[in-house]
């Protein structure tokens, strides 16, 4: 089943000369070498002119076209991923927001940390820190992802839950461990038979299985390789490229996947949680995952709750910042950012979704994705 109809330019409601520009912008990248390889798509009214690819499959610059088939690490996007997971067994009264992490982590509460709740886990307000201090070495030393959770349940909190915001890439370790106690599946096996099954993502894995690497042709070989970070180059057992890497699962920034496949996941949201006969998530569990968060946490400092609001797992259009999601997207719009330089952003105002997927870091200020997001939008009609 797709929930997206391949057509042509004009039917996706495109300007043909328009569009063509900003796909060149993105051309113009990887033959430059600003970006080893990018993947464009595009989705509106439910339908799209499919999946664009341009670069090469590895980084060296002898390497070979990016493949139409190119499977892309799309770093934190999965967060919003894993927490429309953590929702759902919310809507099945399995969960509520305010349920304290203790209730099911009873480690969790040292060091300050006893009144933090769901709902702070999913809108970056629980004081936890983005990575541990013991990150580089855990990854060295090929850790399992309990070894996260672990560490994290050790921390002292930056400060109290509620009080404030502060992106925490470990809150969703936390909340996958959760996920894991009250569903009986691992947050992967979870989010597969939810979603990914039922939407027909067959190339998307939160932790690749060991046959991706088995064959005469290995499933890995459509890994598009990522141009590492310099604090990455010499770690090649641990980057983001590695073996370990990429069957760890990492519920903050792990999923593997197709343009095609996270499309569908788009069309899903778009759609109010339908897929065809069946209804993947409620539309009131959409509404609110997608709506301001930090408007009713009244210790929450008064910038951070009008102009840089988080939803439940998605982050909302943050209009004034540096990395907002362009300037020509509706208010309405939410999406999410990836390390790896992947930006996928929804917008129901315009039944529209726009991804942009990458091999090359996030440049800090955003400003070359978001061009390329100003060039899409202005080919709408």
């Amino acid at each position: 089943m797709s929930l997206l109809t391949i057509a042509t330019p004009p039917n996706c409601g495109l300007d043909p000369q328009r569009w063509n520009s900003a796909l060149d912008v993105v051309r113009t990248w990887t033959e430059q070498d600003r970006v080893p390889a990018a993947a464009v798509l595009v989705g509106r009214h439910g339908m799209t002119p499919g999946p664009q690819f341009f670069g090469r499959q590895r980084v060296d610059a002898k390497s070979p076209p990016l493949r139409d088939d190119a499977i892309f690490l799309i770093a934190s996007i999965t967060k919003p991923i894993v927490a429309m997971g953590a929702m759902l067994l919310i809507e099945r009264g399995q969960l509520t927001l305010n349920d304290r992490v203790t209730d099911f982590l009873p480690e969790f509460g040292k060091k300050g940390k006893h009144g933090t709740t769901i709902r702070n886990l999913l809108t970056h307000t629980s004081g936890l820190p983005d990575m541990l201090p013991t990150n580089a070495d855990l990854r060295r030393a090929n850790a399992p992802l309990s070894e996260f959770v672990a560490g994290t349940c050790a921390v002292t909190p930056d400060f109290p839950p509620s009080r404030s915001v502060q992106y925490q890439s470990m809150g969703f370790a936390v909340l996958a461990a959760i996920m894991e106690q009250v569903s009986g599946m691992s947050c992967a096996e979870f989010l597969r038979h939810e979603f990914f099954q039922p939407l027909g993502m067959n190339d998307t894995r939160l932790g690749v299985p060991d046959d991706w690497f088995e064959g005469a042709q290995p499933t890995i070989d459509r890994i598009a390789e990522i141009r590492v970070p310099p604090d990455q180059v010499e770690a090649s057992d641990w980057n983001w490229n590695s073996r370990y890497w990429r069957q760890l699962g990492a519920p903050w920034g792990g999923l593997l996947t197709t343009p095609l496949d996270l499309g569908q996941f788009a069309q899903l949201m778009l759609n109010n949680g339908r897929a065809g006969e069946r209804q993947l998530l409620s539309p009131a569990t959409v509404r609110e995952s997608t709506g301001n968060q930090l408007a009713v946490m009244k210790e929450v400092p008064d910038e951070e709750r009008r102009f840089r609001p988080w939803g439940l797992g998605w982050r909302l259009q943050w209009a004034s910042h540096a990395n907002s999601f362009g300037d020509l997207v509706s208010s309405k719009t939410y999406g999410h950012w990836g390390a790896t330089g992947t930006l996928l952003w929804i917008d129901p105002e315009k039944d529209s979704f726009v991804m942009i997927l990458s091999t090359q870091p996030l440049d800090p200020n955003g400003a070359p994705v978001q061009r390329v997001s100003n060039a899409i939008v202005g080919a709408f009609r």
